[in-house]
């Protein structure tokens, strides 16, 4: 890692994540393979913070701890990158354990638990489903209708987020994950 730190990705440690690399890995890493409309690449931190924000907006009593695991949710994307559902589905096991230790060890690392219970697991899942949404159709050049066969109608209003659908350059989008994420951790 650009922090000088070496991360075994078959057996992470919390000690060896450092958020920097974290949000300097998600900055550069595109959603939806890059096939997005912009000059910029939609980044996995970038979602991360609309995730985030979506989720908060759901649960606006939701806990500190509850809101830094929905910032974090994707963050093991910052060493493994981000692949599309259907083909994470077709590799399987192997890809879904590494990827639970990493999240695991990021976690921990937080001061998070290293897995989350079902209820917030599943309540950032819908966030995430909002989020993937609003990105197709306003991104990935989805059709409404094809958005909601594959995401559910989403529960919160777009203008809303509006903000977080225009891709941000890496720096911006590292730095604003950087701030974030220092307001829930502190």
């Amino acid at each position: 890692m650009l922090s000088g730190r070496r991360l075994d990705l078959i057996d992470p440690t919390p000690l060896d994540v450092e958020i920097e690399d974290v949000a300097h890995g998600l900055a550069r890493v595109a959603r939806w393979n890059g096939q997005t409309r912009g000059p910029e690449i939609f980044s996995v931190a970038q979602h991360s913070l609309l995730v985030e924000a979506i989720f908060s907006a759901l649960d606006p009593a939701a806990s500190r701890e509850a809101r830094l695991a929905a910032l974090l949710h994707d963050a093991p994307e910052y060493v493994i990158g981000d692949m599309i559902s259907p083909f994470k589905a077709a590799i399987g096991g192997e890809y879904k354990a590494v990827e639970r230790r990493l999240l695991a060890a990021i976690f921990l690392r937080y001061g998070l638990k290293a897995t989350m219970a079902p209820d917030l697991a599943k309540a950032i899942k819908a966030a995430d489903r909002d989020a993937a949404f609003y990105e197709a159709t306003e991104l990935a050049g989805f059709a409404t209708g094809e958005a909601r066969k594959f995401f559910g109608q989403p529960r919160v209003a777009r203008e809303a987020f509006a903000p977080y659908l225009a891709p941000w350059r890496p720096d911006h989008a590292q730095a604003r994950f950087l701030a974030r994420f220092g307001e829930l951790d502190a």
